[in-house]
């Protein structure tokens, strides 16, 4: 069905435990990486390319329920902000190794690297660039420099606005910039959805089309047909709505039951929808809506949170059937949204040039400082885990009787040989998702457990245009 409705590419968000997790968390270990390899299949049957997002790191990312827990946040925060940096890092390795196989690279060929990492609210923004960079080495060591070799390397503006990124490691090997728009998060209006049609044009477009002139490749990792957070658990359970006034300190715009109940919405509001829905394909331009399907309530038979369905707003009419519909749509309403020619400089996708960045080395890793009273003071006094560790390997597909294809060993770069990060012997760490105010143990930190090891990528080398 994804395929019939015009779409080419989805993007599958994955959280370290379908890797693996430690001891006392409370995950289910590989079982979302069973499916994930499901979806390599089919995505490879249906001509579908897959944008694989890193959804959830250890520690958290941005203290939200999807990052794995709701409250704190312990990634680049705190007293174990460096540590879980560290298994995030080496995570994120494991999945490029894998997906720069020969047998999965032209189906997997984008990995967006950390899911709206909270920069600003937990850690100062220096901080998550520096991750970044660290990620891109070790992202071109796995897979190696230039167009068919690794994946798109995807970074989150993470919530300092696209503009700020825009000479952020000029002349990398493909890297793009994300960005999740949402109107449901913001400011609330009883407004109908009429006037909502141009609100992606105008507020929009033209920071997508000058990201993609300057930064470069440039998507909307995130978007949903949402002009306000109504939808059963849309905040997370209990947690009410700041339509309704009941999350936490908002004030009361209007009752969500009509937006909750699409079989009562009219033929003016769907067609208005359709409308906001053409206008944000036309505005970002590259995007992915979230999320395909929401499953239908237990209790009523119905989705109840329908702004969030796409396959539901093909069904009732307020998605078009085919997107290229989209297409200029925001001039047709008068919305000037700017120009990309549609080309992107060689370096930007793997030709020549690519991998010279003049930059790279002013973003050391670790950083001088990460977010919280302890990080900002000195992050070589912070615990660190110590590379000694066995490197943990992802399996390809499991067949009833022998395949007639290779599914690969899940490593593509024979060489990386550099041990997994791994707690020191012997020493109790605080608990990594509650750490804020914790006491770091003497016997891990930097000087103790060893410098944090930078990976080195291979020397660039211009490679001709695909």
């Amino acid at each position: 069905m994804i395929a019939a409705a015009g779409l080419n590419w989805v993007r599958l968000p994955l959280p370290f435990w379908a890797i693996e997790k430690y001891a006392d968390e409370p995950f289910l270990e590989r079982v979302s990486w069973t499916y994930f390899l499901k979806a390599i299949e089919w995505a490879r049957k249906y001509g579908i390319r897959i944008n694989l997002d890193f959804h959830a790191l250890p520690g958290s990312q941005n203290g939200w329920n999807h990052s794995g827990k709701l409250g704190q946040i312990n990634f680049l925060n705190g007293v174990m902000g460096v540590a879980n940096a560290q298994r995030a890092l080496d995570y994120i390795r494991i999945l490029a190794e894998f997906i720069s196989q020969p047998e999965y690279k032209d189906v997997v060929p984008f990995f967006g690297i950390v899911n709206e990492p909270r920069s600003g609210d937990a850690y100062p923004a220096s901080a998550i660039q520096a991750f970044y960079a660290e990620a891109y080495r070790i992202i071109r060591n796995a897979g190696g420099q230039g167009a068919g070799n690794g994946p798109f390397i995807s970074i989150h503006e993470a919530f300092q606005g696209l503009a700020n990124f825009a000479d952020f490691l000029t002349g990398a090997d493909r890297l793009a910039l994300d960005s999740h728009p949402y109107l449901a998060f913001g400011a609330m209006t009883a407004d109908p959805v009429e006037s909502f049609i141009t609100v992606p044009c105008t507020t929009w477009g033209n920071l997508f089309s000058d990201s993609l002139n300057t930064f470069g490749m440039t998507t909307a990792g995130e978007w949903s047909h949402a002009i306000n957070d109504c939808g059963l658990y849309l905040n997370a359970v209990g947690r009410g709505t700041r339509y309704e006034g009941t999350f936490e300190s908002t004030v009361a715009i209007g009752s969500c039951d009509t937006w909750n109940d699409y079989a009562s919405w009219t033929q003016a509001t769907k067609d208005a929808l359709k409308q906001f829905s053409m206008s944000s394909m036309d505005a970002l331009q590259n995007w992915f809506f979230w999320t395909w399907r929401i499953g239908e309530s237990s209790a009523t038979g119905k989705v109840m949170t329908p702004f969030w369905s796409y396959k539901l707003a093909l069904q009732e009419g307020w998605a078009p059937t085919d997107p290229r519909e989209a297409a200029g749509q925001c001039s047709r309403l008068g919305v000037d949204i700017g120009s990309f020619s549609g080309t992107l400089q060689s370096w930007q996708v793997g030709g020549a040039g690519a991998g010279t960045i003049p930059t790279l080395d002013t973003y050391p890793w670790p950083p001088a400082s990460i977010g919280g009273a302890e990080g900002a003071a000195a992050v070589a006094a912070l615990p660190v885990y110590t590379r000694t560790g066995d490197i943990v390997t992802l399996p390809g597909p499991t067949f009833s009787s022998a395949p007639t294809a290779s599914v690969g060993n899940g490593w593509a770069n024979a060489a990386d040989t550099t041990p997994m990060a791994v707690p020191i012997a012997g020493c109790t760490y605080p608990d990594p998702w509650d750490a804020l105010s914790a006491v770091a143990p003497a016997c891990a930190t930097a000087g103790t457990a060893g410098a944090v090891k930078r990976e080195a990528a291979p020397a660039p080398a211009p490679t001709a245009m695909p």
